[in-house]
């Protein structure tokens, strides 16, 4: 049933991606470089947040030292977590929005610290 409703999701939303695909940043890449913005504490242990310019990003690693960098600055590179599906939520809140927030899971590959203050 569940891959019933996928199916007819991706059909739906075809016609709209095709049209404007080409308009928007691409937001199909598995991989993010130099997203620049404040490495925020979550809720839960273990759980960080990067705010930036025009995203908000739940980070994850098992390299990076996330703790050691909350409240600062920083520019990561890394991995988007369930990618096709990211990048079809990501369209399709553009085709809705002016000017949309992406929203997602990034595994960070390599953290580099750009300032110790958020400011």
């Amino acid at each position: 049933m569940k891959l019933g409703l996928i199916t007819l999701l991706v059909v739906c939303a075809s016609p709209l991606l095709r049209g404007t695909a080409q308009d928007r940043e691409d937001k199909s890449r598995i991989t993010r470089y130099w997203v620049t913005g404040c490495l925020q504490k979550g809720h839960d242990a273990n759980e960080y947040l990067l705010i930036a310019e025009n995203a908000r990003w739940h980070l994850k690693s098992d390299n990076a030292r996330l703790e050691d960098h909350v409240g600062h600055k920083v520019k990561v590179d890394g991995v988007v977590a369930n990618q096709p599906f990211h990048g079809m939520k990501e369209d399709l809140k553009a085709e809705v929005e002016k000017a949309p927030t992406e929203t997602g899971v990034l595994t960070v590959t390599n953290l580099e610290m750009v300032s110790d203050s958020c400011n």
